[in-house]
């Protein structure tokens, strides 16, 4: 059974990263955690002069939260009767990522799936500023839905990668299921923005090793800036899916910013799996 963590606010964002995962896992006997957390300093003066007088603000809006979530689960168990589905739900009082984490280690997730949108400042615009915190502190693989993308098939998939040496099968698990499922093209891009001599072998030999039986496509392509390839080759082709790894913080800023800038640069309209080794 797969064990899916998936964030909630109740915004249309995060619906809508729900109902794909919904569909995505219909094959699949799933356990789903519906996850909603309360930052203590989102407290609002409504919140306050609504709270009973012998309550205190921490059980009110607990309650509130807690009613919210029965509500939405009881429709999404409805809306799923003949899937082999779980629903749990689970509120928080904490900051996202920290309570993200702790459901992680707690119920062993497998996979979170969630929404990308909520950005507050220029800089984090694609994936929202929760997501990409999520993304650089939390240690489990994450999909990611952007605002609007409707579940259809995954029926060819890009997988992008700048080292290829360190993976293994257990972090690879999450994509291989997908492409053993939907039964996935796999088209595999090699990123040598260092233009490192003589790795396209080695590179090809490390994929090959990787994936076993399963077939794929390869191209390296040297000194190009991540961002700019990603953005160019999902125009070009059509992908229901993006994946690749994510290995430091450096990385993940090379990936999205291009550089470490605060100019952001990846742009793609794809969901995006981050796996982990």
């Amino acid at each position: 059974m797969k064990k899916i963590l998936l964030p909630t606010d109740f915004s249309k964002n995060s619906k809508n990263a729900i109902d794909y995962a919904m569909a995505l896992c219909k094959n699949w006997e799933c356990t789903f955690y519906i996850l909603n957390v309360q930052k203590q300093s989102e407290f609002i003066l409504d919140d306050l002069m609504a709270a009973p007088a012998n309550s205190s603000i921490n059980t009110a809006i607990t309650e509130d939260n807690e009613e919210d979530l029965n509500q939405f689960l009881a429709e999404l168990k409805k809306q799923n009767t003949n899937e082999n589905y779980n629903f749990e739900s689970i509120f928080d009082f904490d900051s996202l990522a920290a309570s993200i984490n702790q459901v992680v280690q707690a119920k062993n997730i497998d996979l979170i799936i969630m929404g990308t949108n909520g950005a507050t400042g220029a800089k984090e615009i694609v994936f929202g500023s929760n997501t990409l915190n999520i993304i650089r502190k939390t240690d489990c693989p994450i999909l990611t839905i952007p605002e609007n993308y409707k579940f259809t098939s995954i029926d060819t998939i890009l997988f992008t990668t700048e080292n290829c040496e360190d993976f293994n099968a257990n972090g690879i698990k999450p994509l291989i299921d997908i492409i053993t499922t939907y039964k996935s093209k796999l088209n595999v891009i090699d990123i040598d923005f260092a233009n490192y001599p003589n790795n396209t072998k080695s590179h090809n030999s490390d994929l090959k090793a990787l994936f076993g039986t399963q077939p794929y496509t390869y191209h390296l392509i040297k000194e190009v800036p991540y961002p700019m390839v990603i953005n160019t080759v999902t125009q070009l082709f059509d992908y229901n899916l993006h994946a690749l790894f994510i290995e430091s913080k450096s990385f993940i800023e090379r990936f999205i910013y291009g550089s470490i800038t605060n100019e952001i640069s990846y742009n793609s309209t794809l969901p995006l799996l981050i796996l982990r080794k």
